[in-house]
């Protein structure tokens, strides 16, 4: 596995925890947001 996967693995892997956290505290705008960056980084693993 190359380092760069590995960066983007965790960048994915970033998003979700954050689209958890803020969805947790009722931010569902900006849980969506953090969704949708993680979708994108995620097309990088393909």
């Amino acid at each position: 596995m190359t380092f760069t996967r590995i960066a983007w693995i965790a960048t994915v892997l970033v998003a979700l925890v954050a689209a958890a956290l803020l969805l947790l505290a009722g931010y569902t705008g900006y849980a969506g947001l953090a969704v949708a960056v993680a979708l994108a980084a995620a097309i990088n693993l393909l």
